[in-house]
C-alpha cells in the first residue's frame, strides 16, 4: 500500500501539471488568436476607414452569424454598429484591456450560457472595437483532457496495485524460503542452505553471505565436536586402564583396610570421570543425529514404569515417596526406546537427588490433544525461574547444588533427547519444588493397554 500511495500520488502530480500545462497553453493560443485578428481589424480600420471596418466585420458574422468568433464595433455612446452581440458587455476589463464575460446567446443552440474572453481595442475618433472567442471550445477540451487524465489515473492506480501485489509477493516468497531455511536449520539440520536465483540481487547477495557464515558455522561446531570426542575418547581409555590397575590393586590389598580404602575412593573418581565423558560422548552423538528412520512406535507407559520401579529402592532408601500414574490410554510415542528412558531416568535421579528425606516424587503421563504429557514434580530446592535456561548447559550447575555429587550434564542429555524427538520442555512450579512438562507428539493410543 505504500508503494501504491507513493507511485499514485506522483503519476496524480504528474497529470496535474499536464493538465495545468495544457489548460495554459490553449488559453495562451486563444488570446493569440484574438490579438491577431484585431491585428486585422485595426489594418483593414486604417487602410478602408470606418466603413471599410464595418464591412469586414459584416461579412464576417453574415458567414457564420453564431460562431465561435465575437465581434462588436460600437461608437463613443456605446452604441452598437455591426457585430454578433447586441451590447457591449456590462464587466470591467483588465488594465490591457482584457474582458471576460458571460455569453448569454450560444452558437450550439443547447440553452446554456458560456463564458467568453474578448479585448478591446479604441479606435480614433472615440469607437470601440471588441474582439474574442467564445469559450466553449475550450472548456470542453478542459473537461476532456480532465476526463482523461482521471482515468490515467485510476488505471495507473490499478497497474500500481497490481505491480505493487506483484513485487510484494516477490519479495514475501524469497522471505518465506529464508525464513523456511533458518527454521529447518534451528532445527538441528545444519546442512541446509539457502538457494538462490543467480541473478545477483540484493537477496542473493544476502543468502550467499548467510550460506557462507553457515559454512563456517557448520566447520566451527563439526571441529568443535570432533574435538570433544577426541578428547572424550583419548582419555577414556586411559581412566579405564586406570580403574582396572586400580581394581587389581584393590583385590591384592584385601588386608590392608587402609589401602583398600583409598583404593575405593580412586576407583570412585575414575568412575566419576568416566561417567562424565561418556555422558559428553552421548550428548554429542545424540545432537549430531540428523536421520531418525530408525525410530519405532514405544509404548510410553511402560518406559516410565521401568524406570519408577528401577529407582524406587533408591528413593525408599532416603525416605522418599515415589508415586507413579500412567495414562488410561497407553501412547504410543515415536523415538528410540533406549534415549526416551534415559530422558525418564535422568529427570528422576535428580528429583531424588535434589528432594529432601522424606519427600515426595510424583511421575505421570497424560494424553491429551495427540500429545502424550509427561510430568515429574518434587518438593525439593526447586530451581530459580531466572536459571531455568542456564541449567541445560553442559556442567552447569546451580550454587545450592555444587556440593551435591553430579557433573552438570544430566539436563544438557535431557534437552538433546527432548529435541531429536521434536518434542518440547517447560519448567514450573511446584510449590514447593519443581515440576518438569515434557510434550511428545504421539502416532496412537491404545484403551486400557
Amino acid at each position: 500500500m505504500s508503494y501504491v500511495s507513493v507511485f499514485t500520488l506522483s503519476v496524480l502530480m504528474l497529470l496535474a501539471f499536464i493538465y495545468l500545462y495544457t489548460s495554459n497553453y490553449m488559453a495562451q493560443q486563444t488570446d493569440a488568436t484574438i490579438e491577431t485578428e484585431i491585428k486585422s481589424l485595426s489594418e483593414r480600420y486604417e487602410t478602408d476607414g470606418l466603413n471599410g471596418l464595418i464591412q469586414s466585420i459584416a461579412e464576417r458574422v453574415s458567414r457564420k452569424p453564431a460562431g465561435s468568433e465575437i465581434l462588436l464595433l460600437v461608437d463613443p455612446a456605446l452604441n452598437t454598429l455591426v457585430g454578433n452581440l447586441n451590447r457591449w458587455p456590462n464587466v470591467p476589463g483588465t488594465p490591457d484591456g482584457w474582458l471576460n464575460f458571460r455569453l448569454e446567446r450560444s452558437a450550439w443552440g443547447d440553452g446554456a450560457i458560456h463564458w467568453a474572453r474578448a479585448q478591446r481595442f479604441r479606435l480614433p475618433e472615440g469607437f470601440l472595437l471588441l474582439v474574442g472567442r467564445d469559450l466553449h471550445d475550450l472548456e470542453m477540451s478542459k473537461k476532456a483532457i480532465a476526463r482523461t487524465l482521471s482515468w490515467s489515473l485510476v488505471i495507473a492506480a490499478v497497474l500500481a496495485l497490481l505491480g505493487g501485489l506483484a513485487m510484494t509477493r516477490g519479495l514475501l516468497k524469497r522471505l518465506e524460503i529464508i525464513n523456511q531455511t533458518s527454521s529447518e536449520i534451528m532445527s538441528g539440520d545444519l546442512t541446509r542452505r539457502i538457494p538462490t536465483n543467480n541473478t545477483n540481487d540484493d537477496f542473493d547477495q544476502l543468502s550467499n553471505n548467510l550460506n557462507m557464515m553457515l559454512d563456517r558455522i557448520e566447520t566451527l561446531m563439526e571441529g568443535v565436536r570432533r574435538v570433544s570426542d577426541n578428547i572424550a575418547h583419548d582419555l577414556r581409555t586411559p581412566l579405564a586402564r586406570l580403574r582396572n590397575h586400580l581394581d587389581e590393586l584393590n583385590e591384592e590389598s584385601v588386608n590392608n583396610n587402609a589401602d583398600a580404602e583409598s583404593i575405593d575412593q580412586a576407583i570412585q573418581e575414575a568412575d566419576g570421570l568416566l561417567a562424565t565423558f561418556n555422558a559428553l560422548l552421548r550428548i554429542a552423538r545424540i545432537e549430531a543425529e540428523e536421520q531418525t528412520d530408525y525410530f519405532t512406535a514405544v509404548k510410553f507407559n511402560e518406559v516410565v514404569q521401568d524406570a519408577a520401579e528401577l529407582y524406587e529402592p533408591l528413593a525408599e532408601e532416603k525416605g522418599q515417596q515415589l508415586y507413579v500414574e500412567s495414562a488410561e490410554t497407553n501412547p504410543y510415542v515415536q523415538g528410540d526406546r533406549g534415549l526416551l528412558s534415559q530422558l525418564v531416568v535422568n529427570l528422576l535421579d535428580n528429583a531424588i537427588k535434589y528432594t529432601p528425606e522424606g519427600g515426595n516424587i510424583r511421575i505421570s503421563v497424560s494424553v491429551q490433544s495427540n500429545q502424550a504429557y509427561l510430568r515429574v514434580s518434587d518438593d525439593g530446592i526447586g530451581i530459580p525461574e531466572a536459571e531455568r535456561e542456564k541449567v541445560f548447559q553442559r556442567f552447569y550447575r546451580l550454587e545450592s547444588c555444587r556440593s551435591s555429587p553430579g557433573n552438570g550434564l544430566g539436563l544438557s542429555l535431557v534437552r538433546a533427547i527432548v529435541e531429536l524427538h521434536q518434542a518440547s520442555m517447560n519448567f514450573e512450579d511446584n510449590s514447593p519444588g519443581l515440576m518438569v512438562v515434557i510434550s511428545f507428539p504421539i502416532t496412537h493410543a491404545i484403551a486400557g493397554s
